[in-house]
């Protein structure tokens, strides 16, 4: 901020000097409000949250959930290794059946 030497007269408080004044004025101000506030603080109640034992499973069930790759590798290789033994039986009927309703589905027939 810059202030004008030129225009100051005696006694007399230039714009600037008098703007000056009121910025540290408010300035003042806030911090006694600040201080104000923060010496209330103590006084007042604190919020505080407190979640459900149903809340608590949800959330590390979520966790565990997202976590988790979707894919269950020990069925996967039960699979794996009752094909490579040949013991793999696939129903037919079965298979054709959802076949059928799947694309019944997917064609709206």
């Amino acid at each position: 901020m810059a202030i004008n030497i030129n225009s100051l007269q005696g006694n007399t408080p230039s714009s600037t000097q008098v703007k000056t004044d009121q910025v540290e004025q408010q300035t003042q101000r806030q911090q006694a409000t600040v201080q104000q506030n923060a010496s209330q603080a103590p006084n007042q109640k604190q919020d505080s949250v407190s979640l459900t034992p149903q809340a608590q499973q949800l959330t590390r069930l979520t966790e565990k959930a997202s976590n988790s790759s979707g894919i269950d590798q020990e069925k996967v290789d039960k699979i794996k290794q009752a094909i490579s033994e040949g013991k793999y039986k696939i129903n037919v009927e079965q298979l054709a059946k959802r076949i059928v309703e799947f694309e019944s589905e997917l064609f709206g027939r």
